[in-house]
């Protein structure tokens, strides 16, 4: 089948070149999605030399596990790379940083905080995608982690515990105090 000939997209051919064992698939596949699952592993992984381990077994798992992928439709295989680059990182960070996700009473918002909280977002219409990205950066990365599992990529917080292996009570008490967090550094950030 040409590129020409019906419906055919970038993931498809892709899969193709795996399914022929053709020695292009894994430079085709590498260089039209390395740019994005790098940015993905960003948000989870902030130390370069750590985010280029974390992407090389991400590459070496995509690479032998590639035929265990079944096709859906045109954004499957985006979001099977996707969810394996996270789960590298993930599994990353559970090993390398076992206080990042601390799970304990103590931990959750009390009352008074929560309605003190209210009502200050900051504006930040001024401030580009870098500087929020820049931003969430700069979290914990045990808040980091938890913010973007449910900010960005939409997880539940009973996913997020099953995913970290934590408790939801944990999962939302981290994203609760990212995001009082977040808001403060974007503020001064406005000034």
């Amino acid at each position: 089948m040409s590129l020409l000939s019906g419906y055919y997209n970038k993931e498809q051919h892709i899969i193709s070149l795996f399914a022929k064992g053709d020695t292009r698939a894994m430079d085709v596949l590498y260089s039209e999605y390395a740019d994005f699952l790098t940015k993905v592993c960003s948000r989870y992984i902030g130390n370069t030399d750590d985010l280029h381990d974390v992407l090389q077994e991400a590459f070496i798992k995509i690479f032998t596990k590639i035929h265990t992928f079944k096709y859906r439709d045109k954004g499957s295989l985006k979001a099977w790379l996707t969810r394996t680059v996270i789960n590298e990182a993930l599994h990353f960070i559970r090993d390398n940083d076992a206080h990042a996700f601390v799970d304990n009473e103590g931990d959750l918002p009390d009352t008074a905080a929560v309605e003190t909280d209210s009502g200050t977002e900051p504006d930040i219409d001024n401030l580009s995608i870098q500087q929020i990205t820049d931003t969430i950066l700069q979290l914990p990365i045990g808040y980091r982690t938890v913010f973007n599992l449910f900010a960005i990529e939409g997880k539940s917080h009973k996913e997020i515990a099953e995913l970290l292996k934590i408790k939801p009570d944990t999962s939302a008490s981290q994203f609760y105090k990212a995001r009082s967090m977040l808001a403060k550094m974007l503020k001064e950030q406005m000034k």
